[in-house]
């Protein structure tokens, strides 16, 4: 797993999230140029295809865990989702 998994959470305290779930975050939360490059990171690094991928990083959001682990990342991606179902 390369994501830097303790730039994104409060280190030190015992997070209760699994380790796909704590590869997930740390995965949303580095840089891409392009969407291909994390698409494939994705599949690569998790095992997982993007649709399952968004599914899991929506569940993880509205838990409690995640936003212990991850708070800036995990808020910043709910304000982002909330503003998203505001403009439908």
């Amino acid at each position: 797993m390369r994501g830097d998994v303790r730039r994104w959470c409060v280190v030190g305290e015992p997070s209760g999230l699994s380790e796909r779930d704590r590869a997930v975050l740390a995965l949303e939360g580095r840089q891409w140029r392009t969407a291909g490059a994390k698409e494939r990171a994705i599949r690569e690094e998790l095992g997982l295809s993007s649709t399952r991928y968004y599914q899991v990083l929506n569940g993880l959001l509205d838990r409690e865990e995640a936003l212990a682990f991850a708070p800036v990342l995990v808020n910043r991606l709910r304000r982002v989702r909330e503003g998203r179902r505001g403009a439908r």
